[in-house]
């Protein structure tokens, strides 16, 4: 592969990777663990996804807001969304496809397809369709029988006529989505980037990094995607994709790492240095950053969440507050609308939960008020 040689090094600089590379092994190792007996395993996992696709975009030059990122999650937008909120959003879509799927999955030319749009129902869990009954006529099964006697059945006659017309007159200004073509628009698209072969490229360097060591394979899993750039429109996907490789090695056996996270705390010098030796190095520092910030956030929410379950005594067995504090530390921060639907309760109270709980507000306003565990 001429392309890589000019970024890896060939061979690798074991003298200068070991030690890193120990450090990366040994922290992941205690983050997965940790969170393999954790009572806020699943509410952590939940949480870091917002965190991450958050940073996905930090590391690109686009700021989200997290507020703007949860509402617009929840379907509860206080604003239009923009185009940072937008692009936040399938980060986070692609994170959680990843995480929910087998560990397999987002590196097989099936989640490859589906990751970058292609695969029109392509999903982790690849459900079967249904079986419909057969209808012998549409038209019989749907359309009710208009009495003959009735006075208003020529009125009626007429409205349906109109409608179908009309539906008729919508459906042709409609076009199908047009099935994926090697012919693109020049305007919109590099004619000479092929993205097929870059893919196929990477997924060359992963088969090759099957003998190494699971933190070292995704390091360098990262390294290609930069190198290769096989896809130009997807948000953090190589960072998830490396991600990836460490939960199909079986090193994070619990989670899916948050590596854009991790990398905020790399110098951007480290991670954009012209030598190569530099780059891999601080590939493995972002994923000991990563497993170092997730111990930190664990242990801070555990706490949290300790506090918050003192609270609870004398409640009655039917309060909801045991359930509100487990929802509250899942998301960075909750709206009383949010709380509302996921208790299937109304603002109002979810407003006298958070007031017996004590939460902290988070957005300094007076309307469209946020709380949150920070």
């Amino acid at each position: 592969m001429p392309r890589l040689n000019t970024r890896f090094p060939d061979p690798l600089p074991w003298s200068e990777v070991a030690r890193p590379l120990a450090r990366a092994e040994d922290v992941l190792a205690r983050l997965d663990e940790r969170l393999r007996t954790s009572p806020i395993r699943d509410g952590w996992i939940t949480r870091t996804h917002f965190a991450d696709a958050a940073a996905a975009l930090w590391l690109e030059g686009e700021l989200v807001h997290l507020e703007d990122l949860v509402l617009h999650d929840a379907g509860m937008d206080i604003r239009a969304p923009t185009r940072e909120v937008t692009r936040g959003h399938t980060a986070l879509r692609a994170r959680r496809r990843i995480a929910a799927a087998a560990p397999g999955w987002a590196l097989s030319p099936a989640g490859l397809e589906a990751l970058r749009g292609r695969a029109r129902q392509a999903n982790a869990t690849h459900p079967k369709p249904e079986d419909t009954e057969p209808v012998d006529d549409e038209d019989e099964a749907f359309d009710p029988p208009i009495a003959e006697d009735d006075e208003f059945a020529e009125l009626f006659a007429s409205i349906d006529a109109a409608m179908a017309h009309a539906d008729k007159t919508l459906a042709g200004g409609r076009q199908a989505p047009a099935a994926p073509s090697s012919e693109r628009d020049p305007l919109v698209y590099d004619l000479d980037w092929d993205e097929e072969a870059r893919l196929a490229e990477w997924r060359a360097v992963i088969d090759e990094t099957d003998d190494l060591p699971p933190t070292l394979a995704a390091a360098l899993a990262h390294e290609a995607w930069i190198a290769i750039e096989p896809l130009r429109r997807a948000p953090g996907l190589g960072r998830l994709l490396a991600a990836a490789v460490l939960r199909d090695r079986g090193k994070t056996r619990t989670h899916l790492l948050c590596l854009a996270e991790g990398a905020k705390a790399v110098p951007r010098e480290r991670r954009r240095s012209r030598d190569a030796a530099t780059r891999l190095v601080a590939e493995l520092e972002a994923i000991a950053a990563a497993a170092e910030e997730g111990l930190k956030q664990h242990d801070r929410w555990l706490l949290a969440r300790t506090l918050l379950l003192r609270k609870l005594d004398g409640r009655r067995s039917t309060s909801r507050l045991p359930e509100l504090i487990e929802f509250v530390l899942s998301r960075p921060l909750v709206s009383a609308g949010m709380i509302a639907k996921e208790l299937d309760i109304t603002p109002r109270a979810a407003q006298n939960l958070i007031a017996e709980l004590d939460l902290r507000e988070a957005t300094g306003r007076g309307r469209y008020r946020a709380w949150g565990v920070l």
